[in-house]
C-alpha cells in the first residue's frame, strides 16, 4: 500500500500539473485521460500484486515472441508521435495510442532476470554472456529499425548494464562493452544516413557553444525550459498563472517537459518535492528486491528501479540542458497513457514481490560472486 500511495500521489500531481499545462488549448481531454490510465493502472497494480510472477518468468520465451511481435507492429500500423518518432499504435476505440516500447521494458525485465537467474552460477561465462544479450540486441535493434526512436532503446541498453552488473557479471565484460562501444562509436558517428544531422547537432551542441548560438534552432526547447525553470524561483508563479504555461510556448510542455512547468508554477521546491517523491518509489522498489530472497525477484526489482532511474535522470537532465532533447518522459508524472498504465503494472509485480515469501534463501546478496 505504501508503494501504491507513492505511485499514485505522484500521478495525480502530475495530473493536476498537466491540466495547467495544456489549459491553453481549451481541453480536459488530456486531463480525462490520464485519469482513466491512472484508473487502469490501479486495477493492473492489484493484478500484477496477486500474480506469481514466477509463474510468468518460467514462459520467457512466449515473452520475448511477444515482445518481438509487438515491436513489429509498428512496421505495418506505427504512426509518428510528438517527437518524430513511428513509435507509437493508434487505435479508434482507444483513447490514448499504445507505445508498443513502453510496454516491452517490463516485460524484458522479466525475461533478462529469468536468463540470468538461470545461469547465475556461470553468469561471466562466455555462453552466459550470449544468452543474455540476445534479448537486448533483438529489442533495441528493433526499436532503431521500427520507429528510430534511440531514447528508448537506450532505457534497454541502461536497464540490461544495471541488471547484469548487480546480477554479479564479472567487471572485466563490461570493460569490453565500453571498448568496443568506443570503436565503434565513430563508426556509427560517420556512417551515412544512419544519423540525422539534427540530431547530431543536439549531442554537439551540449559540448560546443558555437552551435545555435542565437537559440532559433536546435538550442530553442532547451532555452525554453531554462527560461520556465528561471522564471519559477523559488516558490513558483502559481498554478494556472505562470504566464508561459499559460500560453503553451514550450512544445510538448505536458510531456517531455513536464519538468520544466513544475519549475515554472511551483518552483525549486516543487521540483524538489517531485525528484524526493519519484527518490522514494525508486528507493522502494530497491528495498524490496533487497529484501527479497530470491534473486530472479531481486533483479526484477532492480531492473524496474533502473528503469525509473535512468528516464528521471534523462529527462530532468533534458529539461535542464544537460542531455540531448530524445523524448523521454518523467515517469508517474508526465502525460501518457501507455506509461502510467505500464508504471503501474511494473509497480504491481514489485508489490506481489513484497507481498509473498520468496523460496530461494540461498542467494543472500544483489551481487553474486563473480
Amino acid at each position: 500500500m505504501l508503494l501504491l500511495g507513492l505511485c499514485t500521489l505522484a500521478t495525480v500531481f502530475g495530473i493536476i500539473v498537466i491540466s495547467s499545462a495544456t489549459v491553453h488549448l481549451g481541453s480536459d481531454r488530456y486531463v480525462l485521460v490520464q485519469s482513466l490510465a491512472l484508473l487502469i493502472g490501479i486495477a493492473l497494480y492489484l493484478l500484477f500484486t496477486l500474480i506469481d510472477i514466477d509463474i510468468i518468468a518460467e514462459r520467457k520465451e512466449l515473452l520475448l515472441i511477444f515482445n518481438v511481435l509487438f515491436i513489429s507492429t509498428l512496421f505495418i500500423w506505427g504512426v509518428e508521435g510528438t517527437t518524430g518518432n513511428r513509435s507509437w499504435l493508434s487505435f479508434r476505440w482507444l483513447p490514448f495510442n499504445i507505445q508498443p516500447a513502453e510496454i516491452c521494458k517490463t516485460t524484458f525485465i522479466i525475461i533478462l532476470a529469468k536468463i540470468m537467474s538461470i545461469y547465475r552460477n556461470k553468469i561471466s561465462s562466455p555462453l552466459s554472456i550470449v544468452r543474455m544479450s540476445i534479448p537486448l540486441i533483438l529489442m533495441v535493434g528493433l526499436i532503431l529499425v521500427a520507429s528510430d526512436d534511440a531514447g528508448v532503446a537506450l532505457i534497454f541498453v541502461f536497464i540490461f548494464l544495471i541488471m547484469t552488473y548487480s546480477g554479479g557479471v564479472n567487471f572485466g565484460w563490461f570493460l569490453v562493452a565500453f571498448a568496443v562501444i568506443a570503436v565503434v562509436t565513430p563508426l556509427v558517428w560517420n556512417w551515412p544516413g544512419l544519423i540525422r544531422a539534427d540530431q547530431r547537432e543536439r549531442i554537439l551542441m551540449i559540448f560546443d557553444p558555437t552551435i545555435d548560438p542565437e537559440g532559433l534552432g536546435v538550442r530553442w526547447q532547451t532555452n525554453l525550459s531554462l527560461s520556465y525553470l528561471q522564471r519559477g524561483g523559488m516558490t513558483g508563479l502559481g498554478l494556472y498563472t505562470s504566464p508561459q504555461t499559460r500560453m503553451g510556448t514550450l512544445p510538448a510542455q505536458h510531456t517531455d517537459f513536464i519538468f520544466s512547468v513544475i519549475g515554472e508554477e511551483f518552483g525549486i521546491i516543487g521540483c524538489i518535492f517531485v525528484l524526493v517523491l519519484l527518490g522514494f518509489i525508486v528507493v522502494r522498489c530497491i528495498y524490496i528486491g533487497h529484501r527479497s530472497g530470491s534473486y530472479l525477484n531481486r533483479l526484477i526489482c532492480i531492473g524496474i528501479a533502473g528503469m525509473l532511474i535512468f528516464q528521471i535522470i534523462v529527462n530532468v537532465g533534458m529539461c535542464l540542458g544537460l542531455f540531448p532533447v530524445i523524448g523521454l518522459t518523467l515517469p508517474f508524472l508526465s502525460y501518457g497513457g501507455s506509461s502510467i498504465v505500464t508504471m503501474f503494472a511494473s509497480m504491481g509485480i514489485v508489490s506481489g514481490i513484497r507481498m509473498r515469501p520468496a523460496p530461494d534463501t540461498s542467494a543472500q546478496y544483489i551481487r553474486p560472486p563473480q
